[in-house]
């Protein structure tokens, strides 16, 4: 059994901080519908590209249904209301506004079902001074503060990390929202509208926020990287515990002078640490050694040795999947992990090795039939319209299947 199973879900979002909350919902049992413009989402041109289909799309949208319509078309947005109509939950990342253009506003959507919940994701939310702006990932990390943080730290000028944390800390939170919200649904009969802001979203989660708040510079807690046999190795906490427990479990002389100010003393006893963890024949007696003083450390690893990691293979946190060019492809796993109190009580999460990513509009009429009970002509219709399209890979595999 999955926790949301019989949940339906038309995202309408794109990329990545709307797609990461529908994999997730999917992941959780939801069918979720993906719905796609004819231009489809830009990540189908991110990554390896198999069988038509890219590796950052697939990451993102693996399990879902495909659905593609062309809102410019007369009868596309009263398509997508129609979907809505039906399920419950609406996903969508597009800058404020948009949505009500096209007559899809949570208030028009709720008129034909009020225990619609819908996720709206921007980057500063869905009112307000500064809610017409164009939000990407990196624009948030420098906005909320974490890269003058960043650069400050590490004594480096302000840099771009290339990890898009505002994305995923609101599709993080946006899901939480999903469920809430749900329950009241559940409860009540009636949906909410979730709006959720990148940069609130950022903040929230940004363990430093206290510190912007109090009026003071933010003491880093985070990792520090040392010389070490075969390679380098990370100890996490702050410094002078690292040199209290170190110094005092394997009795490493201070070499600082006596009356040396703090910045000269944590050089000396830098050097001393380095020496200290680089003067051991294997890396496997520098570990012992660390573990000995009681200290958390980690091995720099790039991403795919992190996938082979024996945590990462015991907990199947990535999968193959059919890539549908006749061999298959890793994708990573949700870490939702359940354990009931009886095998009847047993829950599942996560995508199987059957999962599929969908190609652009391969399920319309497969969705279509069964959300809103539509006849091959209906659909036909709306092909012909304009208001249904698909890739050549859809359109070769619905021709094989009406051969």
């Amino acid at each position: 059994m999955k926790p949301l199973a019989g949940v339906r879900v038309v995202d309408m979002s794109r990329v990545l901080a709307g797609p990461f909350a529908g994999r997730i919902l999917s992941d959780l049992g939801a069918d979720v519908v993906k719905v796609e413009p004819p231009e489809g989402d830009i990540s189908r041109l991110w990554g390896v590209t198999r069988a038509g289909l890219a590796g950052f799309y697939t990451q993102q949208n693996v399990g879902k249904r495909n659905v593609c319509i062309d809102l410019r078309a007369e009868g596309g947005s009263e398509m997508v209301k129609r979907l809505a109509s039906k399920a419950h939950v609406l996903i969508e990342n597009f800058r404020p506004g948009v949505m009500a253009r096209h007559g899809l506003s949570f208030a028009e959507l709720s008129e034909a079902n009020p225990a619609l919940v819908m996720l709206s994701i921007s980057g500063f939310g869905q009112e307000g001074p500064e809610s017409h702006r164009a939000a990407y990932a990196p624009v948030l990390h420098g906005e909320s503060g974490w890269l003058t943080r960043a650069a400050e730290i590490h004594q480096q000028p302000v840099q771009e990390p290339y990890l898009a944390v505002a994305d995923t800390y609101a599709s993080l939170h946006g899901s939480v929202g999903v469920l809430a919200a749900l329950r009241i649904a559940e409860l009540t009969g009636h949906g909410q509208h979730i709006d959720i802001a990148m940069l609130e979203s950022f903040l929230a989660t940004d363990e430093g926020s206290q510190a912007g708040l109090d009026g003071v510079s933010y003491q880093s807690q985070g990792g520090l990287v040392w010389d070490g046999v075969d390679g380098p190795i990370l100890t996490a906490g702050d410094f002078r515990w690292i040199w209290k427990q170190l110094s005092e479990t394997h009795q490493i002389a201070d070499p600082s002078p006596a009356d040396a100010d703090i910045g000269t003393k944590r050089s000396y006893r830098s050097e001393a640490i380095n020496a200290f963890l680089s003067s051991f024949e294997t890396r496997a007696e520098m570990l012992a050694a660390l573990d000995a003083a009681n200290l958390a450390w980690g091995d720099i690893r790039t991403t795919a040795e992190a996938h082979e990691s024996p945590t990462a293979i015991h907990r199947g946190s990535s999968v193959e999947i059919d890539a549908r060019d006749g061999g298959t492809r890793r994708v990573t796993q949700t870490p939702y992990r359940f354990t009931g109190t009886s095998a009847e009580t047993s829950v599942t999460s996560g995508i199987t090795s059957g999962a599929l990513a969908s190609h652009l509009g391969e399920h319309n009429d497969e969705v279509l039939a069964e959300w809103l009970g539509s006849g091959r002509a209906e659909i036909e219709a709306l092909r012909q319209s304009g208001v249904l399209t698909e890739d050549m890979f859809a359109a070769e595999a619905r021709s094989d299947e009406h051969s």
